[in-house]
Formats: C-alpha cells, sequence, structure tokens
C-alpha cells in the first residue's frame, strides 16, 4: 500500500492482517451486491428486446434522415419560449435564494431556528427533480409556459442558496469586523463586507444554473410545460421522425449556444 511520509516522499508499506482481510471482505460483498442486482434487472428485463434493439435503433435513425427542414420555421416561437422558461426560471430562484441564504448561513442567519428552516427549504427543493414539478403545476395551473417558468424556479432554489450560503460562511471575517468596530449599522455590514466577497460566486452560480436550466426547460414541456419539449413530444406522439430530427438539431444548437455563452461570461468575472 503506498503511504506519503512528512516529507512527501511514497513508499510501500504491507497491509496488517486485519487490513487485508477488511479489504478482501469489502470485495466479496461487492461482488455479492453485482450478482443480485444482476439478478434482479435480469429478472425485470425482457431480453429479446435487448437483442433487437440494435435494429430497432437503427430504424428508427434511418426514418429521421433526412431531416424536415421546412418545420424549422415553425419552431422558432417555441425556441423562445424555452429560453424565457429558463430565464425567468433563474431570475425567480435569485430572487428567493438570496434571503434564503442569508437565513441559511451560519455568520448571518438571525436564529438558529430560521436557519433550519432555510435549510429545509434547500434540501426540499434540490430533491424534487424538475420535469416532477413540471408534473404538479401542470395538474394544478395548466400546461403552458408558466408552469414551467414555475417548475425550473423551484428547481433552481436549493441549487443557487447551497452554493451561495457556503460562499457566505467562508468570507473573510476581518472587514466584517473592521466596519462593526466603526460603528456601521447591520444593513451596512452587509452591503460593503459581505457582498463584495461573495458576489463573484454569486454571478458564477447564477449563469452556470441559467446554462443548466436551458437544457431542463428543453424536457419540461414533455409533459406540458411548454417550449420546445411540447413539439418534440407531438412529433414522437404522430411519428413524424423527420420533424424530431429538426427538433433534435436546434436544441443541440441552444445548448451549444448557451454553454459558449455562459462560459464567456463566467471567463468575464475570473
Amino acid at each position: 500500500m503506498p503511504v506519503t511520509d512528512k516529507d512527501g516522499l511514497r513508499h510501500w508499506t504491507l497491509l496488517s492482517r486485519r487490513q487485508t482481510l477488511l479489504r478482501w471482505l469489502g470485495l466479496f460483498l461487492g461482488a455479492v451486491l453485482v450478482v443480485i442486482s444482476f439478478r434482479f434487472i435480469s429478472g425485470q428485463t425482457l431480453w429479446m428486446f435487448v437483442w433487437d434493439a440494435p435494429e430497432q435503433a437503427a430504424d428508427l435513425i434511418s426514418r429521421m434522415f433526412p431531416p424536415e427542414w421546412p418545420y424549422a420555421n415553425r419552431l422558432w416561437r417555441a425556441l423562445w419560449d424555452t429560453i424565457n422558461i429558463a430565464t425567468l426560471g433563474t431570475l425567480m430562484a435569485i430572487v428567493i435564494s438570496v434571503p434564503l441564504a442569508f437565513l441559511a448561513a451560519r455568520n448571518t442567519t438571525p436564529h438558529p431556528v430560521f436557519r433550519q428552516l432555510a435549510l429545509l427549504v434547500i434540501v426540499f427543493s434540490r430533491s424534487v427533480n424538475a420535469l416532477i414539478w413540471a408534473l404538479l403545476l401542470v395538474s394544478v395551473i395548466g400546461p403552458g409556459v408558466l408552469a414551467g417558468v414555475i417548475a425550473i424556479g423551484l428547481r433552481s432554489i436549493g441549487f443557487v442558496s447551497k452554493l451561495l450560503y457556503e460562499a457566505i460562511e467562508e468570507i473573510n471575517p476581518k472587514p466584517i469586523e473592521a466596519l462593526t468596530s466603526t460603528g456601521a449599522t447591520k444593513a451596512q455590514t452587509t452591503s460593503y463586507g459581505i457582498v463584495p466577497q461573495v458576489m463573484p460566486t454569486f454571478i458564477g452560480t447564477a449563469v452556470y444554473r441559467w446554462d443548466i436550466n436551458i437544457r431542463e426547460s428543453t424536457i419540461v414541456g414533455l409533459v406540458g410545460a411548454g417550449g420546445i419539449g411540447l413539439q418534440l413530444d407531438a412529433a414522437i406522439s404522430s411519428l413524424q421522425w423527420g420533424r424530431a430530427s429538426v427538433i433534435f438539431i436546434m436544441i443541440l444548437l441552444l445548448v451549444v449556444i448557451s454553454e459558449w455563452v455562459s462560459a464567456q461570461a463566467r471567463k468575464s468575472i475570473t
């Protein structure tokens, strides 16, 4: 087993009998887990469809080419709705996440009870996928862009809040102490001592989350929450594979462009 000493040099040492037994026990338990998992999956799998999958995939791809390019002119509104869902959902998350992060951070929360409640909201938001939020919202407020915006926003709150409150907890306390010693108020301490330190992290997190939301906003439409996913679901349901291939290509281009915009924005703040 390689070991690094205090001088940074690596050398090999023999494992003790106990360490050897524990390693072999771990390997044995891992092998047993793999066998049990394989038997369970195998029992739930129709293998005739698995062996036929390459042929079916080749047949499906052949139906998607050539793409029905004239259909692209009917997708610009749906593509614009997808961008709006991602952007407005991200803005909604930012507005809610900022006060939530200050409540969740140990050094800014007014009371431990508020911190626990804020952490509960963050965990709840992160544990529910955007597609599930969309399913619930479509059944409550009906299909459309509004359901997609709220679904993306609710999903993003936990992500933005978690990274932001961790950045708040890791700030340098010396500027805060200096401002407090001069008699600065709580608002002034926050504005001039905390915000400047966490602003780069905040901007980077917001841009990165927007990039993620571009991808997720193309999916929520599959359950009726607006965007280009609606057209994709309609094309697949009606077996119009030429149109589906055009939609896939436009989604790919949208994701590539959003990735480039996100990379340029993060580069500008570093």
